[in-house]
């Protein structure tokens, strides 16, 4: 389950295919203005009925509930040097009746047991403790968050019951683009917090644009310098007409050290970080600072309002050794398996002007603009898996050929995940219709500006797991 954030799309990751296996996968899109509350109180008898009153969210793959509540006045919690993060102390913190004791005072127990997966975990409430059994340290930390999702929402005495769970996903994500928006640090964490507590192993963190370079890059120091920062922003909707502007100077980038702290604070979550450095379209913050990795001799700048740009990066040998150059220094932050490349929303009519791009076309015969964008993928990711990685890429990469081992996040619907699927590729379905979160949720008149369209939580039935 993967719930990423754009200003510009968001997206709902479901599930990864190809016709030999199924890797399933859930994505969620998110968007800033969506805030999760969540609150404490006790209540003294719960009555459970059915599972879906127990709270938890996901919801469990089994639960058997018993006749009557636990005895448990307050759950006293160990948890060992080997499986214990600082996200507990966060995790149990705010919540009455829950604290962290010695191994001698517990009355919450667990084991770790090599003979379940990793991310898997059984839960059992008896009269007078409760029994954890987990795969590893992830399914102890998604039991210990199903154990404070109960007492959160229902209090304590919990009922008595057996619970059976692991997840349906095994990519379950967030994404946040940070380019449009840019948020700090400490809202980059509390984003990851919310994560941890839904159970989200991935965060997908789109860091550059055309709104916006937000990644230090030290060999380019003007991608700090200029990129990063937009002299103005849109006000209302792009097709507000005529287009008004705050004329407010707006920006900031993640230091490479910012980078190394957030990715260790998702460690500590067991939430992995992809990166996305957008290529070859979405480039126009990237040229605003150097314009030589453009097709045109002119003067880019820094994108003040939203849309598709024709300001797209130019397949000459310096711009290649320039996103080299990028990747070796973004790969050094990463530990995980991916590096999001973009791709997508790449129009073709700088290519088209360019004579340059024109004799690339013939020398390499490729059949078009489109041959030469899949040419321009493929060349990254031969570099990218070079390093040891490999490339996710957004749907519109399957155009003029898809490169040898990409992943497909498939936005625009669901022909070209199934296109992917059929070529043997993963695929993260992530279509518009049902996980872009950056759309109207109401018809209320008091909702907060969205890019566009309707969402209704009953469209999209986040509640339903099938």
């Amino acid at each position: 389950m993967e719930i990423q954030i754009k200003q510009h799309r968001h997206q709902l990751n479901i599930s990864s295919l190809n016709q030999t296996k199924i890797m399933k996968i859930f994505s969620i899109c998110f968007v800033p203005f969506i805030l999760f509350a969540i609150s404490f109180y006790n209540s003294p008898e719960p009555k459970i009925k059915k599972t879906s009153d127990l709270g938890i969210i996901p919801a469990p793959n089994k639960v058997i509930i018993g006749e009557g509540n636990a005895e448990i006045e307050n759950l006293k919690i160990y948890i060992g040097e080997t499986e214990k993060t600082a996200f507990y102390d966060q995790l149990f913190k705010d919540v009455p009746n829950i604290n962290m004791v010695n191994k001698s005072d517990a009355n919450v127990v667990y084991s770790i047991s090599s003979m379940m997966t990793n991310e898997s975990y059984t839960l059992k409430i008896n009269p007078k403790d409760i029994e954890i059994v987990a795969g590893s340290n992830i399914g102890l930390q998604y039991a210990m968050v199903s154990l404070v999702q109960m007492a959160t929402h229902h209090g304590l005495p919990l009922p008595l019951l057996s619970m059976e769970d692991s997840p349906k996903f095994t990519y379950r994500g967030m994404h946040l683009d940070v380019s449009r928006h840019f948020f700090n640090v400490e809202e980059v964490k509390k984003y990851l917090d919310y994560m941890a507590y839904y159970k989200f192993n991935n965060f997908h963190w789109h860091l550059t644009d055309d709104q916006g370079w937000r990644i230090e890059i030290k060999k380019y120091p003007k991608l700090q310098e200029v990129a990063a920062y937009r002299d103005e922003t849109l006000i209302g909707h792009y097709g507000d007409q005529p287009h008004q502007f705050d004329k407010i100077k707006y920006g900031g980038f993640y230091t490479q050290e910012d980078v190394k702290e957030i990715v260790a604070y998702a460690a500590a979550r067991n939430i992995n970080v992809i990166p996305e450095i957008e290529m070859p379209g979405h480039a126009q913050a990237a040229l605003a600072a150097y314009p030589e990795f453009g097709c045109e001799d002119k003067e880019y700048e820094v994108a003040t309002k939203w849309g598709v740009f024709e300001d797209v990066f130019c397949p000459k040998e310096v711009t290649f050794a320039f996103l080299e150059d990028v990747i070796d220094e973004v790969i050094t932050l990463f530990p995980g398996k991916y590096i999001h490349i973009g791709g997508d929303e790449c129009p073709k009519d700088a290519w088209k002007k360019s004579t340059f791009c024109q004799d690339l076309i013939k020398k390499n015969k490729l059949k078009d603009e489109y041959g030469l964008q899949s040419y321009f993928v493929k060349r990254m990711e031969k570099y990218i898996n070079s390093k040891g990685k490999q490339i996710i890429g957004w749907d519109e990469i399957l155009e003029g050929g898809l490169a040898p081992n990409a992943t497909v996040m498939s936005w625009r619907g669901i022909d070209g995940g199934l296109a992917a699927a059929r070529q043997n590729h993963d695929v993260v379905m992530t279509p518009g219709t049902h996980c872009y979160f950056d759309h109207y949720q109401s018809e209320g008149s008091n909702e907060p500006i969205a890019i566009g369209g309707y969402q209704s939580r009953e469209s999209i039935s986040l509640g339903t797991y099938t």
